[in-house]
């Protein structure tokens, strides 16, 4: 019989039937979950950028502070610290499970050979020789190993957004405790000008107090605020021993083998701009691991409903049996077997549907956690903008403090001198200059921290575009 013009061959009707059944795939289509969003920060109306031409750059996002002991610290977190470290392995263990699961696509092949010694009850000793090939490939008919895959890629992508995060925790912890010591440091200076000031005026008590000028309560009351400052000026120093250990943990070093020299502390702040809200979405890397969970997720529900489906499973085995190994390679020795199965469960007690609402349950889970990492987010820079904002203001009236203490300081003491005023308000003098350099130092240890939290809240110049 003559076929068709427009008749196809038998194999290749086998062929588009083969790929009509494997491009489809159970399950819903990803789509990301959503969530609405403000166009701009609240707390961002109103803030004067004290520095507008500052910005967090890219990646090594600590420049910014323009700091060479922080950037050559910052670059030791990626290869020493240890829960970046370990982070890095759970990305490795991830991009395996994916080619695990990519491998279900490929048919597995199997050689054989064996050589058996014996006999059956009514025939004489024999020796059997065998070897062959055997193979079988599951037809992802149903999409269950391409959702699978799919699901690990997604995990893999999750935990390549999970290091990036601790990697960004790391780098802003040691940050936060880079500044916290160089304000012991700027603390210790503190304190050391104070004691100076105060000897300066324990030596102007007692040159009053021998020519009999003064009392011996001012002698005695400047010699306690010496000694009170000179205790504060020691304890000073277990808080900057502490902090350094700390430093040396987190670049993965022991802290007894590590030091840090004294420097001073900058004096201003850069500004970190915040941009908007939806920008989060691509720039935080925990949020887009808890993307890529809703991801893997929904995935995991095809993977749970193409149970419900018969298994095609394609096999075939070659082999050469015989009783010698030099003549048993030939036509008469060739055992061979090919085709399709099918398989089907028939009861399972309900578990097939049991685990395909546990997927889609765990998928409302992750859409949730989704959800509320992108609020926390906004939540973090919102914090952190009103933060700054306000500190901004707070830092300029304690300067102010600091410049009319100071003068208030001296203008008491030449009083003191001439006679004019008791010790008493040279004391209480010293002690406002003193605490009020303390308030101005801790305002801007607040803000450089809030700088950093802030960047840490954007996502430190990380991009969601770095998932592979």
């Amino acid at each position: 019989m003559k076929a068709h013009p427009h008749s196809k061959p038998p194999l290749t009707r086998m062929a588009v039937l083969f790929l009509v059944l494997t491009g489809c795939a159970i399950g819903p289509h990803y789509r990301r979950p959503g969530i609405e969003l403000a166009s701009s920060y609240k707390e961002e109306k109103d803030w004067k950028a004290s520095q507008p031409n500052d910005a967090a750059s890219r990646g090594e996002w600590w420049s910014i502070f323009k700091d060479p002991e922080l950037d050559q610290l910052e670059n030791q977190i990626e290869i020493s610290n240890q829960n970046v470290k370990a982070a890095a392995a759970a990305v490795e263990e991830a991009q395996a499970l994916v080619q695990e699961a990519q491998a279900g696509f490929w048919p597995t092949l199997a050689a054989n050979f064996g050589r058996q010694r014996g006999r059956t009850r009514l025939a004489e000793v024999q020796t059997t020789t065998s070897a062959g090939i055997t193979g079988s490939w599951n037809i992802d008919i149903w999409g269950q190993i391409r959702r699978s895959a799919e699901s690990n890629k997604a995990s893999a992508q999750a935990s390549t957004a999970a290091l990036a995060a601790a990697r960004l925790s790391a780098q802003g912890q040691l940050a936060t405790i880079y500044f916290q010591l160089r304000a012991q440091d700027q603390l210790q200076s503190l304190l050391n000008d104070t004691v100076r000031a105060q000897e300066k005026s324990l030596k102007i008590a007692e040159s009053r107090f021998r020519f009999g000028v003064a009392a011996k309560g001012d002698l005695v009351s400047a010699q306690t605020q010496l000694l009170t400052s000179q205790a504060q000026q020691i304890n000073a120093g277990i808080q900057r021993a502490l902090l350094e250990h700390a430093i040396a943990v987190l670049i993965g070093q022991s802290p007894s083998l590590y030091s840090l020299t004294r420097a001073s502390m900058r004096t201003d702040v850069p500004t970190i701009p915040p941009g908007v809200p939806s920008a989060l979405l691509e720039r935080r890397p925990d949020i887009a691991e808890a993307e890529r969970k809703v991801a893997s997720a929904n995935a995991q529900i095809g993977v749970a409903r193409a149970a419900f489906f018969p298994t095609l499973i394609l096999s075939g085995s070659a082999d050469y049996s015989g009783g010698s190994i030099a003549n048993l390679i030939r036509a008469s020795n060739r055992v061979w077997a090919f085709g399709p199965s099918l398989a089907q469960t028939l009861f399972a007690g309900g578990l097939h549907r049991a685990q395909a609402r546990a997927a889609s349950a765990a998928f409302d889970l992750s859409v949730d956690n989704y959800r509320q990492s992108v609020l926390n987010g906004i939540q973090q820079v919102e914090d952190q903008i009103a933060t700054l904002r306000i500190l901004e203001k707070q830092s300029a009236l304690e300067d102010a403090v600091v410049s009319a203490a100071q003068e208030a300081e001296v203008l008491i003491l030449n009083q003191y001198k001439a006679g004019t005023v008791p010790y008493s308000s040279v004391i209480s003098s010293q002690t406002t200059t003193l605490s009020s350099r303390e308030t101005a130092l801790t305002v801007l240890l607040d803000r450089l921290i809030a700088s950093v939290s802030m960047i840490e809240a954007l996502g430190g110049g990380w991009e969601a575009s770095e998932l592979r």
